[in-house]
């Protein structure tokens, strides 16, 4: 059997005194999809940006336990947060072109700010994350417009064309469609399952549909804790767990 890509292995996240997620223990399977689900405030947005190293950047907040991808400890002593965030692509839950640059600066900026400055290569990976998000034929004539110019769901494929375009190991999405509209939101799910070939996924999701959709495994989490993670199909026609049993089919949440 394959090493996973990424472990979990009793991550607590704090944020002060306050316990936001306790004890996870996780693994994600290369070339996969794989939601968090759960209602508001349960903890599992709060456990994805743990695996970009992003309360790094919130005062307070304190991680524990250990967090290895593709076998390194992102959290050990020594390790690069900026390194191990390059790994790892972010896409949010509202699509955040930067403003002030045309839709080709947007994708090949992360690759800029590591140095690359060669037009013909900044044009290939442009490219090939603009096909890779199914974006390019809609853009190609378009790159040096403003992204803003963009519709809502271009601009969030435009979000996740700059995130492939540093080739991550891993592709996080927190609630990605939730702002979009029905059309733009199919055309992101067909994409994630695209996307299993050249990264792995991990989204955060409210729609239970979206979940069963497009996901391998997914992963409930209430109150902080990781209630039951496994196959999709099994957790949502027959969890192990009443909690779960009862979310899934809308009795709370």
């Amino acid at each position: 059997m394959s090493t996973p890509l990424l472990t979990a292995q009793d991550v607590s996240i704090h944020y002060g005194d306050k316990q936001a997620v306790r004890g996870v223990n996780l693994s994600i399977e290369r070339g996969t999809v794989n939601a968090l689900i759960g209602p508001s405030g349960c903890g599992k947005t709060t456990f994805l940006r743990a695996i970009n190293r992003m309360h790094d950047l919130t005062p307070g907040a304190r991680v524990t336990g250990r967090i290895v991808l593709d076998g390194e400890d992102m959290y050990a002593p020594g390790v690069d947060a900026v390194a191990m965030r390059r790994r790892v692509g972010m896409v949010f839950q509202k699509p955040n072109p930067f403003p002030t640059m045309s839709v080709f600066d947007n994708v090949v900026s992360g690759l800029k700010l590591t140095g690359v400055r060669d037009r013909a290569r900044l044009m290939e990976v442009a490219e090939r994350s603009l096909r890779g998000a199914a974006l390019w034929d809609e853009v190609k004539d378009r790159l040096k417009t403003p992204a803003t110019g963009l519709s809502g769901g271009q601009q969030q494929r435009l979000c996740i064309a700059r995130a492939l375009a540093v080739e991550p190991e891993l592709l996080l999405m927190d609630e990605p469609t939730s702002a979009l509209d029905p059309a733009s939101t199919a055309r992101i799910e067909d994409l994630m399952t695209g996307l299993k070939k050249v990264t792995t996924i991990l989204i955060v999701t409210h729609n239970m549909h979206q979940a069963a959709r497009v996901s391998d495994t997914t992963s409930f989490f209430l109150n902080g804790d990781l209630v039951e993670h496994g196959v999709t199909d099994q957790v949502f026609t027959s969890p192990r767990d009443e909690r779960t049993e009862a979310y899934v089919t809308g009795r709370f949440g």
